[in-house]
């Protein structure tokens, strides 16, 4: 990539895919190549975009019980959220490649090495050589747990 001094960002005010990561990847990726096509070098998206912020959800929880609805609301945003470095980020990797622009995205990430049943959010940052780096917030966001 050639350096220069002044360069386009493409900040992006998008919908999610609501608790559908399939569509949400592909999304991102049309929207990365979109904003290529208007020279952006780099493309911020909002937190949480896959598989989107779940605001107003409980899940069912209470301290110390959650209910059966609330497990299977969990349940799908869970095998809805993505891990990284994963499928996900290889597809939104190749289109960063693309695109030889950054990519910055939230997303909602599974924990696939520890408790695997705890979801963060998490910065997943991509560049012209595709996945680089991703930030993980230090707050669990939700966890399976023995409630699941």
């Amino acid at each position: 990539m050639e350096k220069s001094t002044n360069f386009k960002v493409a900040v992006v005010q998008a919908g999610s895919e609501i608790m559908d990561k399939e569509k949400g990847v592909a999304k991102t990726v049309r929207l990365i190549q979109e904003a290529a096509t208007q020279q952006a070098k780099i493309t911020v998206f909002p937190e949480a975009f896959i598989p989107a912020y779940p605001r107003g959800m409980s899940f069912g929880a209470v301290v110390g019980s959650r209910t059966p609805e609330g497990r299977k609301d969990f349940r799908r945003y869970w095998d809805n959220s993505i891990t990284a470095p994963g499928p996900e980020t290889e597809a939104i990797g190749e289109a960063a490649k693309q695109a030889e622009a950054y990519v910055v995205i939230g997303v909602i990430e599974k924990d696939s090495t520890g408790s695997q049943g705890t979801l963060y959010c998490t910065a997943l940052f991509f560049g012209p050589d595709g996945y680089m780096h991703k930030f993980v917030k230090i707050i669990i966001f939700a966890s399976i747990g023995s409630q699941a």
